[in-house]
């Protein structure tokens, strides 16, 4: 850990968060070492694009999953990120939302959020809680399914009960989507454009409970090494940047963050107007 203090001290840090920095508090992850078995590959973008019965598939688990993945609060790392001013800005591959509740300033969401739904049609955004109370109206038998969470923030319920389900559409007829990045989708570039200039801004990049397993996180620490910066690791179990850090720590980030950057002597605590 002294290690890693050396490399961040008196730094202007990027930090890339990843599903492992979201584990403590409550939600499940899909490679961690406390994953649960994997029953089903996660949705693909172009099966919810081009398939109604995918679609009807997925808000039927959302409809019994997002309740319960709304109400998931940010952990003791959340909250030491949001109180470190050195940080230029944190860059997350997560869909919780969990960063704002900590208040974090200038959070980029890479991959979007569940909170938000999007009509593929007309633009038009929505809360996701104002969707939920629609299909909970047109489904209300699917309330009494039994359920278990998932990692996607939907729920694990068999594809027989999801026939008759009815995903109602957009006020244009368009068909509603969370507005997340699917797999087998790509981050919009203004946005991995935007994340760049967080990354730029800082002299390390510091990444966080992820493996990295996924190249659109992975991307950041390839911009890293082309500026010469350096990439240092805090997860639990092996990442793609392993190779390619300076200092890695197998540690929780709940348990180990806050100690971090309490350390930090206070006249270090850089702002980025001040570095």
């Amino acid at each position: 850990m002294q290690t890693l203090q050396r490399v961040l001290d008196g730094k202007r840090v990027c930090v890339l968060t990843g599903a492992g920095i979201s584990t403590e508090s409550g939600i499940p992850d899909y490679r961690g070492p406390t994953a649960p078995p994997r029953k089903r590959p996660p949705i693909q973008h172009r099966d919810f694009v081009g398939e109604a019965q995918t679609r009807a598939r997925y808000w039927a688990r959302s409809l019994l999953g997002w309740p319960k993945f709304r109400d998931f609060q940010p952990n003791a790392a959340h909250v030491a990120l949001s109180k470190w001013h050195a940080v230029t800005g944190v860059i997350t591959q997560n869909v919780d939302r969990l960063h704002h509740k900590a208040a974090q300033r200038d959070v980029l969401e890479l991959h979007g959020a569940l909170a938000d739904v999007l009509c593929m049609n007309c633009g038009m955004r929505e809360a996701r809680d104002e969707l939920q109370l629609k299909l909970e109206h047109a489904n209300p038998h699917a309330l009494e399914w039994q359920h278990s969470l998932l990692p996607d923030g939907d729920a694990d319920i068999p594809d027989s009960v999801v026939n008759g389900f009815h995903v109602p559409p957009c006020a244009c007829g368009g068909v509603l989507k969370p507005d997340v990045v699917f797999f087998g989708d790509s981050v919009p570039r203004p946005r991995v454009e935007a994340a760049y200039a967080l990354l730029d801004a800082a002299e390390v990049l510091f990444v966080v409970g992820s493996s990295l397993t996924v190249f659109s996180g992975y991307r950041f620490v390839l911009r890293a090494k082309e500026r010469g910066m350096p990439v240092a690791v805090m997860n639990v179990g092996p990442t793609r940047a392993d190779a390619d850090a300076l200092v890695k720590i197998e540690a929780w980030a709940a348990q180990s963050l806050p100690q971090l950057i309490t350390s930090f002597s206070p006249g270090e605590r850089v702002s980025r107007s001040e570095g």
